[in-house]
């Protein structure tokens, strides 16, 4: 891909996390606050990242029909460097977060070094004002926030694994709007509205709705969806390679117009026994034709996964994995239906369908950590129309593999 989604899923999408961290899969202690006095401001909270790993992955190629085309099978990143300034009491209340992100990586797609250059906002990663009345359930917020949508995180430190599902490949990333939310007894309902894909385009809603029967099952549903039409010359994602808005990708037209022009709906639960916590997800998301986008036929997305995270007791180690199926369906690139490779390809290629998963033993000590992941792709079906895409030399395998070696401090 030529903006961030598209390279990390070579010829699909990537990326989401939550505004207050209720999609976050922790199979590690996130970063643990530093207490500070910000005088008039009252008490203020610092916390932050850095990590980076080594990666090695099969498939790669210069073959231009594969996915992983031109892409080294080995190297070195720097993963997400991020530093959180928090104040959460009275009732004007902030987040500030910044750095540079781009530790999650999705299997299947190519491992990217970290950038300040995916967002509009640039080396702001999130940055909004919350209006907290006193004994009310309501809060408003405004500014630039993390997606509502799915359970995996846009931090990699905050995910049981650091190679994420197609699921989380598909949805929103960070965008600006504006956020209510309501939380009474075990009911929070969230709906923000803004500028889906960060296009600059006010016209997408996102929806999350969970209810905690107790401490050990919560269920969550979510939606995101544009309520008009955003043009193919609208701004989107940018990337390591290319500045937010850039010609070499970072638009809707380049992106994929059927993201940001698209209907998703998703719901995960999560169920803990002990040591163990389960999370099932099913996710739907569908573009409906329109040729003024070169959107010729209706195009759709189905995933479903299972995600696990073990702690060993009161150890330092801990286990973190999923399981995924997904299958996608492409639309013409033409009203001709001439059909190809990239043809609204929501991953891989049109009609791509697969299973995959992924494994992550991992270690943390006070603030450090260190995990081993390791994820393998299977494409039940990598032809549409006659076109064949997949990886390796030939640029029609059916199989992907993925490890890395991954260590940080959170603080």
């Amino acid at each position: 891909m030529v903006n961030l989604r598209r390279q990390l899923l070579g010829l699909g999408v990537v990326a989401a996390s939550s505004l207050l961290a209720i999609n976050a899969a922790h199979a590690m202690s996130g970063p643990t606050p530093i207490q500070i006095d910000g005088g008039p401001l009252g008490p203020l909270e610092v916390s932050g990242g850095l990590d980076g790993y080594g990666f090695y992955q099969t498939g790669t190629s210069t073959n231009a029909g594969n996915v992983l085309a031109t892409d080294r099978s080995n190297g070195i990143n720097v993963g997400s460097a991020l530093i959180e300034l928090q104040k959460n009491s009275g009732v004007v209340q902030f987040t500030v977060e910044v750095g540079s992100n781009g530790g999650v990586t999705t299997l299947g797609a190519r491992p990217l070094q970290t950038s300040i250059n995916i967002y509009s906002t640039g080396p702001l990663y999130a940055g909004y004002v919350t209006l907290a009345p006193k004994g009310s359930p309501v809060t408003i917020s405004a500014g630039m926030m993390v997606s509502l949508e799915g359970y995996e995180a846009g931090i990699d430190w905050s995910n049981p694994v650091q190679l994420t599902t197609a699921i989380f490949g598909v949805q929103n990333l960070n965008s600006r709007g504006v956020n209510l939310n309501y939380t009474k007894g075990p009911v929070s309902a969230t709906v923000m509205y803004g500028d889906g894909y960060n296009t600059g385009v006010f016209n997408f809603l996102q929806a999350l709705v969970s209810y905690t029967f107790n401490a050990s099952n919560v269920l969550n549903v979510y939606y995101g969806g544009n309520l008009g039409q955003t043009g193919l010359n609208a701004k989107t994602y940018g990337s390591a390679l290319c500045n937010y808005g850039q010609t070499c990708g970072a638009t809707v037209g380049t992106f994929g117009p059927q993201f940001a022009n698209s209907q998703l709906v998703g719901a995960y639960y999560s169920y803990t026994m002990g040591n163990l916590n389960l999370v099932p997800e099913v996710q739907y998301q569908v573009a409906k034709a329109n040729a003024k986008l070169g959107i010729y036929k209706e195009t759709s997305n189905f995933g479903a996964a299972l995600f696990e995270t073990y702690t060993f007791g009161k150890s330092p180690y801990s286990l973190g994995g999923w399981v995924e199926y997904f299958d996608s369906h492409g639309s013409a690139l033409n009203q001709n239906n001439a059909q190809g490779v990239n043809a609204n390809t929501w991953f891989v290629g049109p009609n791509a369908e697969a299973i995959g998963f992924a494994l992550a033993p991992t270690w943390q000590y006070k603030y450090l950590f260190a995990r081993a992941n390791v994820g393998y792709l299977y494409l039940l079906n990598n032809k549409a129309n006659g076109v064949t895409y997949g990886y390796g030399s030939n640029g029609d395998g059916r199989s992907e593999f993925t490890g890395t070696l991954e260590a940080g401090v959170l603080f």
